[in-house]
């Protein structure tokens, strides 16, 4: 790695990418606003944007099982940086992406990442997209994470997404969108807990536009002490299609969790569900795993780590 990693680098880099696997195939590393070392491949081509700050990251068609990671991390205090990331997947290509942003601040000053990825799915294409979001530091200023994935599915493709947030994150943001054509399937998981002050929202915007079009929007979350968080799911079935939408929440103290559903069916062979699921942690879970010895708060962090895995 460039010198200009030090080790609070690395360990966001670990935290939100894993970093012994960063070099194994294509990347870009953006540091306070700025990139400091990138690779390509014979497959995988990333170009800086000339018309605002980011990069157009293309993928030959036929790649298969190719890595490429983005990672973020901000280290400086104050900073407000904002980033246009844009995939080109070629045709029946087959990769994965690895993207999230790490911020360290220990000072006063509110440090803010927001990043805009887009995602153009040729025929046939596939894509497993791994987004974390991490926040550490004894500053006061807040750590702030609002990211933007919109999802463009061409006949015949498919992506899988998976979003985290890890911990120490003050307020997110977090919008996906996805447009579908014929016979694509775009599937989420998104995963996110938050403590004290903080504040998450999350919104699912997905047109089923083609036939045969689908989609399984799944998430769990944990809300403690005085956190807040918002869950809306928008899905709308524009032709004969399929969709899942779900949300399981645990909270506990005084936070709050709210799930608003909107599911419109513009076509009479829609067929779109949605559930929701919010409450505390079940007491018989508590007890079964107090009498193999746990304490209690042993026995409520491990039934949310599992909750959340």
């Amino acid at each position: 790695m460039d010198k200009q990693i030090d080790k609070i680098d690395k360990d966001l880099l670990n935290e939100v990418s894993n970093l012994e696997n960063i070099e194994k195939g294509a990347y870009n590393i953006r540091k306070n606003g700025e990139g400091i070392e990138r690779k390509v491949t014979e497959n995988v081509n990333i170009v800086t944007k000339t018309d605002k700050p980011g990069i157009d990251i293309y993928v030959k068609e036929n790649t298969k099982f190719e890595f490429i990671h983005i990672p973020v991390i901000i280290t400086e205090s104050g900073l407000n940086d904002l980033v246009y990331n844009d995939f080109y997947i070629g045709k029946n290509a087959n990769v994965i992406i690895v993207a999230g942003c790490g911020i360290h601040n220990d000072h006063h000053e509110n440090s803010q990442h927001d990043g805009i990825h887009r995602f153009f799915l040729e025929e046939g294409a596939k894509v497993r997209y791994v987004e974390k979001h991490y926040g550490e530091g004894n500053g006061e200023g807040k750590r702030i994470l609002n990211p933007v994935t919109e999802v463009y599915l061409k006949n015949g493709s498919s992506m899988e997404m998976e979003s985290s947030q890890i911990k120490g994150v003050d307020s997110t943001i977090r919008e996906t969108k996805g447009v579908l054509e014929a016979n694509t399937n775009f599937v989420v998981s998104e995963k996110i807990m938050t403590h004290g002050n903080q504040y998450a929202k999350t919104t699912f915007d997905v047109q089923l536009n083609g036939e045969n079009a689908s989609t399984h929007v799944t998430s769990r979350s944990v809300a403690t002490d005085n956190s807040e968080q918002f869950f809306v799911s928008k899905i709308y079935g524009n032709n004969k299609s399929f969709a899942h939408s779900e949300c399981d929440a645990i909270i506990k103290d005084n936070a709050k969790v709210t799930a608003t559903p909107e599911i419109t069916a513009n076509d009479v062979e829609a067929n779109l569900i949605h559930e929701a699921a919010i409450g505390k942690i079940a007491g018989e879970q508590l007890i079964k795993l107090m009498t193999l010895g746990l304490s209690e708060k042993e026995a409520e962090e491990e039934i949310i780590n599992g909750f959340l895995k």
